[in-house]
């Protein structure tokens, strides 16, 4: 599986989701999957259509939560809906819930 966080430069977030999603990841038993983390540029936002914001997370290519994306992210923080509310980050229970699909 390829698993790769896509942060704009000095995401607030991207510690946060780096850290959900390495819990996730070890929780579902791929402790060994790299996550390749990828600061956007301008110009890769506009090449990068699942770009939904920072960070978007994409397994094997796809956001797994695209469904609650409004479209192609600008250059800009993503928000993400959690059970405890809005987040800058999907929470790792959110991640277990997509790596276990």
């Amino acid at each position: 599986m390829r698993v790769e966080l896509l942060v704009v430069p000095n995401c607030p977030h991207e510690n946060v989701a780096s850290q959900r999603l390495r819990q996730a990841l070890d929780d579902a038993g791929h402790a060994t999957t790299p996550v390749e983390v990828r600061t956007m540029t301008a110009e890769a936002v506009a090449g990068t259509p699942e770009f939904a914001g920072s960070p978007t997370i994409l397994l094997d290519g796809v956001d797994p939560f695209a469904e609650h994306a409004t479209g192609p992210g600008a250059f800009s923080c993503r928000v993400y809906r959690c059970e405890a509310g809005l987040s800058g980050a999907p929470s790792t229970e959110q991640l277990r819930q997509v790596l276990r699909r």
